[in-house]
């Protein structure tokens, strides 16, 4: 296959990608060129193409202000060249699209022109709509009172966060990452939360004094750590070279087929790995 990683920082989740099956060809595209990312794909001689946004988006921040609409002119405008420039270079469309770790949105544009082949990973369990950058996803489920906390890979569509769920990683136990160090913030926010019967990360934004709000940060900045290694790293590269490369994934709409069984909303979870 010819996979496109789009990184914008560390390039981690493209690494593990590539680690998993190194014999594909692979095209590395960045918003932020000379990131970390890029040095990875530089060492590992794969394609790299690289183009800043800024430029594209400082006029459109002067007229929207701090918050770009994300179908905007000049975001499409950005999109249109990123492609250009990629499809030009490997003279075709890709077969997969990942985006590893990039920090921008794409426009409805991109979406249609790649349907059901792009890919993009969440810290956090969608089909609960534990949505939002960052902790964010993880302060949704202490407060939700769940114990484990999982990664989502889905399929991109023109929601955020809304794709339709291929695979789900194993659950990271929330109080077990922490017992070592963070156990104390932990018990300090849930128990903050359980006295003010707080149990929506809204009501928790409104209600919480600055001291909570950064314990909170705290604990789910670490949780997310660990999620990073045993949820994006073991179900990215498990999607893209065990299912999609192997021919295993079919898609009808919202709908995803596993070997010809439909998946659950959820997707298939590695802890119900048969």
């Amino acid at each position: 296959m010819t996979i496109v990683c789009f990184v914008s920082g560390s390039g981690t989740n493209y690494q593990r990608i590539v680690e998993r099956d190194p014999n594909h060809e692979y095209v590395v595209f960045t918003n932020r060129p000379g990131c970390e990312g890029v040095l990875k794909a530089k060492a590992n001689e794969h394609i790299v193409i690289e183009l800043s946004h800024v430029p594209y988006l400082r006029g459109a921040r002067e007229k929207y202000g701090r918050v770009v609409p994300r179908n905007c002119l000049e975001r499409e405008k950005y999109e249109h060249d990123v492609w250009k420039s990629i499809e030009d270079r490997i003279q075709k469309k890709p077969d997969l699209v990942c985006l590893a770790g990039y920090d921008l949105v794409f426009t409805d544009w991109t979406v249609d022109r790649y349907p059901l082949k792009i890919l993009n990973v969440h810290p956090g369990d969608t089909t609960k709509g534990y949505d939002g950058l960052h902790w964010i996803p993880t302060a949704k489920a202490i407060l939700a009172g769940d114990e484990g906390i999982r990664s989502t890979l889905f399929l991109a569509d023109k929601g955020l966060d809304t794709g339709p769920v291929l695979v789900q990683s194993k659950p990271v136990n929330i109080f077990q990452s922490l017992e070592t160090a963070g156990a104390e913030d932990l018990h300090n926010v849930i128990g903050y939360a359980m006295r003010h019967s707080i149990t929506t990360y809204e009501h928790f934004l409104k209600a919480a004094d600055e001291e909570h709000k950064e314990t909170m940060k705290r604990v789910c900045e670490r949780l997310q750590a660990a999620l990073k290694v045993a949820g994006d790293w073991e179900i990215y590269p498990f999607a893209v070279h065990d299912l999609i490369a192997r021919g295993r994934v079919a898609v009808d709409g919202r709908i995803i087929y596993l070997d010809g069984k439909q998946l659950p909303k959820y997707g298939y979870r590695l802890d119900e790995r048969r």
